[in-house]
């Protein structure tokens, strides 16, 4: 079995940027900057059939390229003790384009769409008993949060391994998005 989903990765000029974020509220455990991405959708865990069914469909995959424009901070939930600090992603066609495209492909194969609302965000850090005061001057610090917008020109699959130290996640495909 793998637990799989697919991102879209970010610029380095985004990942440096980004990278310090999580580290600055007390408490938070940052994401590290090689695992920054941009979650369209989480599959979760598949048999080795069904994976391959995933990657080979994939590859019929069309789907313009995405500009990304990150700006802002919030947390998850977003009532009650925050688990999540995130940057958020700026509301784009092309980026609900892409993840509609990719629930029709997985679809095919058997998986149904999320029935969670599309949310999109980076994810900074990972919280645990941090105080909600120090949730809040975090986000009122970094309010005005702004990201240079860029270009995403693939899709990437990965899958992603649990341990007690945070996830692993490995590169299992990239899908090229159309060009402009």
């Amino acid at each position: 079995m793998k637990r799989i989903f697919l991102a879209l990765r970010l610029n380095e000029i985004a990942i440096s940027l980004l990278k310090n974020l999580g580290g600055t509220v007390p408490g938070a455990r940052p994401v590290p900057e090689e695992q920054m991405h941009l979650t369209i959708r989480f599959i979760g865990e598949v048999d080795g059939t069904m994976f391959k069914d995933i990657r080979e469909r994939l590859l019929d995959l069309d789907s313009p390229e995405v500009d990304l424009a990150i700006g802002g901070v919030g947390h998850f939930p977003p009532r009650g003790a925050p688990r999540v600090l995130w940057a958020g992603i700026a509301p784009s066609a092309d980026l609900f384009t892409l993840r509609n495209r990719i629930n029709s492909l997985l679809r095919q194969s058997g998986i149904d769409p999320d029935p969670r609302k599309f949310h999109p965000h980076i994810t900074l850090a990972r919280l645990k008993n941090t105080s909600s005061g120090k949730v809040a001057k975090f986000l009122t610090e970094n309010h005005d949060l702004a990201v240079p917008p860029f270009r995403v020109s693939e899709l990437t699959l990965f899958s992603s391994i649990l341990s007690s130290k945070g996830a692993v996640h490995s590169v299992e495909g990239c899908y090229p998005l159309k060009k402009r």
